[in-house]
């Protein structure tokens, strides 16, 4: 069954902003990594942004700077807000969860949600 849902994704131009969100079960959120990936056409699934439990926040290159990964524990939300939107953001978001309570972000992914397409095109 699906654990983590994601909403927010559509289209926007460039330069454009979208804020995707996920929403998970209070004990996943409040104990696990959290993450989002992406998969454009053809393409195969990248990380794009993780926040460890404790908070802390990494990103892939291609979008540090644009995009910021946050967590509302206490609503339960993963959010991932993207501003300076290019091209080559368009791909299919999935939101996931580490691998156990308190593991870090570093041992990988266990849940994923069923993805959110997002498409930039003037």
């Amino acid at each position: 069954q699906a654990q983590l849902v994601e909403s927010g994704g559509g289209s926007a131009q460039p330069g454009g902003s979208l804020r995707l969100s996920c929403v998970a079960p209070e004990n996943i959120m409040r104990r696990y990594c959290m993450g989002w990936f992406r998969q454009a056409p053809g393409k195969e699934r990248e990380a794009v942004a993780d926040i460890e439990w404790t908070g802390t926040a990494k990103y892939a290159d291609s979008v540090k700077g644009r995009f910021t990964n946050s967590r509302d524990n206490a609503k339960n939300m993963l959010y991932l807000q993207m501003d300076t939107l290019k091209p080559e953001d368009t791909a299919t978001y999935f939101c996931a969860a580490g691998r156990g309570h308190y593991a870090s972000c570093t041992n990988g992914m266990a849940l994923w949600g069923r993805g959110t397409l997002v498409t930039i095109d003037s």
